[in-house]
Parts: structure tokens; C-alpha cells; sequence
């Protein structure tokens, strides 16, 4: 049976959708990945998908979702990444672990469009090393073999 993973930001339209595509690429085999927002904006960023698509992993279908769809679900692993959904994060009684791993958010940066889609990339890659790492660590205590992303 697989993990069930909820990634939280605000927005639900940047590093979350990051988070779920790599953790979805690197361990599916391992991890049901959703996220969610405690204030979905209702749309995934543009930068957010062309960054990703950039590293081999399609979130172009994947649509900005309110943490209330989750609430009440077998959740087994809840992990924020921003200050904010951190402080807002509801309690998931079946949620064995709760991490917090906070990134800045891309969309809020200013700049040509070069300089936004650097701020996109630096952020990915980010959350690319820390959640590969977080399924690395997770596939090796079950005795899988490291898949490569």
C-alpha cells in the first residue's frame, strides 16, 4: 500500500504542484502524492510548469486545490512548505508525520522574465533536492533501490 502525502502551501499553484510532480516522479511507486492550499489561487503557475517540464515531469493537468477536499482523509504524511500553510495546517488525525520544509515563493518575485524563471528554476531545484532526498532516505529504510529523476 502506498504513502499518502499531502504537500501544503498558500497559493497551491507553485511549490506544492513542484513538491507533488517530483515526489509523483522520483517515488510513485512508494507515495500517493496530492497537494493542496489553505488559499488555492486557483490556477497553476505558468513559470511553474514550464520549469518542470524543463526536468521531464508534466504538471500541466494538475489544478490548485483547497485543503478542505482533504480533511477527514487517511493522510499519512503532511508536509508544508511555507511559513504560512505551516501556521494554518489543520490536524490530520491519521497523519503518522508532519514535516516543515519551507522555500520562498517564486511567484512573488520581481524581475525581466529571465530573472522570474531563474527565481522559478532556483526554487525547484530546491524542493528537487530535498524531496529526492526525503524519497531517498524514505525507499532505502523500505530496502528499495534509489530510482534515478
Amino acid at each position: 500500500m502506498k504513502v499518502k502525502i499531502l504537500v501544503l502551501c498558500t497559493g497551491n499553484s507553485c511549490r506544492s504542484h513542484m513538491a507533488e510532480g517530483i515526489l509523483r516522479s522520483f517515488a510513485g511507486n512508494v507515495f500517493k502524492v496530492y497537494s493542496a492550499g489553505s488559499k488555492p489561487a486557483g490556477f497553476v503557475h505558468p513559470l511553474a510548469i514550464e520549469v518542470m517540464s524543463e526536468i521531464g515531469i508534466d504538471i500541466k493537468d494538475h489544478t490548485s486545490k483547497s485543503i478542505d477536499l482533504f480533511l477527514g482523509k487517511n493522510i499519512d504524511t503532511v508536509i508544508t512548505v511555507c511559513k504560512q500553510a505551516n501556521q494554518v495546517c489543520p490536524y490530520f488525525p491519521m497523519a503518522k508525520d508532519r514535516y516543515h520544509w519551507a522555500f520562498p515563493d517564486p511567484s512573488n518575485a520581481v524581475g525581466t522574465p529571465k530573472e522570474l524563471k531563474g527565481h522559478f528554476c532556483n526554487v525547484r531545484d530546491q524542493i528537487k533536492n530535498t524531496f529526492c532526498a526525503f524519497a531517498s532516505g524514505y525507499q532505502k529504510g523500505l530496502g528499495f533501490a534509489k530510482p534515478t529523476l
